[in-house]
């Protein structure tokens, strides 16, 4: 996708874009006309309007069909969570006749999620998770949804007390979703309420990718990272906000990077938790003045996950093989997703000291409930497929470096790419940060923005 291409597609579904290509059609052929009569002609010209009436006419028409067929709606919809009962008890059905399989003696999580854990989840998921508490606490929260594109895009929107607040989307990756901003949302929001100032408050905006959560699934190909970039975009512009801050980590990072080089003139800073820029080639020898710490540490977390790549690309080229599996069982999807939050976390071998069962289960079970863990898994393949010309994003951006990160960012290399105005490296956590280092996230948040508002 080349840049800016998205708003020349948002053009042809605009009225007020048609009124100005009337107005510019006339107002191009009505000026050559009076530099070849080298006067001025009446302003209702006899032979010229029936060509310019032509043309607009044409125009109109155009823009008609394209609204009809793209079917538009711009309305923004309140909405809330509630998954009918009979999706609950057809759950527990299938909790109580899963059927696990076999296990190497003594091998814990190397071969993939350990079952003993894994038969630990099940029962409390079966016998003690209450998912109506957890709805209840989501509800609580202002959900909405709108149409971008003829797809429903699920978010949350919260606004602050304060009316000057900086509006900040937050965008999750996979496996995520909005459950991961839970503990971050209020203290973004009421800062006085959490040991900030007022002057650091946000209007919190968390969509749910397309094909993930509540929001719809793509019925046709093309929805990379780039094009959810774009449709985060709109929703942005449909909210009305002309000035916002991003956020984002996994596949959240991609799109708030696409935020920052695409919608630029909007966007007052960009904040990543993940980045990760290869040596650039335009570096005669990359390694020159990079600390040799960095160097060790990024070939060691290389080495930690060098094992743990295969689900990408899985989910990268037979997605919708995996699918089959993941959304008819339960405890297949539980497995999967659990692998990853164990090995991408900053847990000391033990996945509780990262997330409790109810912060993985309701993760999970908004994948279940939606039946949006094969769509969801679709932006790998799409992503590998798509073209999207990345620039250097000149926007102020933030990097938070978190240790157990799966990728160790270099920073000289990043800085070929962004425009870093600061660089945290965090005592703790890891891929999740939202979930895993709540106070240390907004802690950075707020320096940063501090700096952009």
């Amino acid at each position: 996708m080349t840049r800016h291409s998205w708003k020349r597609r948002q053009l042809i579904t605009s009225p007020l874009a048609v009124t100005i290509l009337l107005v510019q059609t006339f107002s191009i052929f009505y000026t050559r006309r009076c530099f070849y009569l080298g006067s001025l002609p009446e302003l209702v010209d006899k032979k010229a309007m029936p060509k310019f009436v032509s043309i607009s006419f044409a125009l109109l028409i155009y823009w008609a069909l394209t609204v009809a067929l793209v079917g538009q709606d711009s309305s923004i919809r309140p909405f809330t969570i509630h998954v009918e009962e009979a999706v609950l008890e057809d759950l527990q059905d299938r909790l109580k006749n899963a059927r696990f399989p076999d296990q190497i003696q003594n091998s814990g999580w190397d071969y993939g999620t350990d079952k003993a854990y894994l038969t630990e989840l099940v029962e409390y998921w079966k016998n003690e998770y209450n998912w109506r508490k957890h709805e209840k606490r989501l509800n609580t929260l202002d959900h909405f949804k709108t149409e971008i594109d003829g797809l429903d895009i699920h978010f949350i929107h919260q606004r602050s007390k304060h009316e000057d607040a900086l509006p900040l989307v937050i965008t999750h990756g996979w496996p995520g979703s909005v459950v991961e901003f839970l503990d971050i949302i209020g203290p973004l929001t009421d800062p006085e309420a959490h040991g900030g100032k007022a002057e650091d408050a946000f209007h919190v905006i968390c969509p749910s990718m397309p094909g993930f959560g509540f929001s719809g699934k793509p019925t046709t190909a093309g929805y990379s990272v780039a094009r959810i970039g774009e449709t985060v975009a709109k929703v942005m512009a449909r909210l009305g906000y002309t000035r916002y801050g991003a956020q984002g980590g996994d596949w959240g990072s991609g799109v708030t990077t696409w935020l920052g080089e695409n919608d630029s003139e909007h966007v007052a800073g960009i904040h990543l938790n993940f980045v990760h820029v290869a040596a650039p080639k335009e570096i005669g020898d990359p390694m020159a003045g990079v600390p040799e710490k960095d160097i060790q540490r990024m070939r060691m977390r290389e080495e930690e996950l060098k094992d743990h790549w295969a689900y990408g690309d899985i989910q990268g080229t037979r997605p919708q093989t995996l699918g089959y599996g993941l959304n008819d069982s339960p405890v297949g999807l539980a497995g999967w997703i659990t692998d990853k939050c164990y090995i991408w976390s900053d847990n000391n071998g033990d996945i509780e000291n990262s997330f409790t069962k109810d912060q993985l289960l309701t993760n999970i079970m908004v994948y279940w409930t939606t039946g949006t863990i094969t769509s969801s898994t679709r932006i790998y393949y799409e992503s590998r497929r798509s073209f999207w010309r990345r620039g250097r994003v000149e926007v102020p951006t933030a990097v938070a470096v978190f240790p157990k990160e799966i990728r160790h960012p270099i920073r000289k290399w990043v800085e070929t790419r962004y425009n870093i105005q600061q660089w945290t490296e965090m005592p703790q956590g890891g891929h999740f940060a939202a979930l895993e280092e709540p106070e240390l996230l907004v802690g950075d948040l707020r320096k940063f923005f501090r700096k952009v508002r």
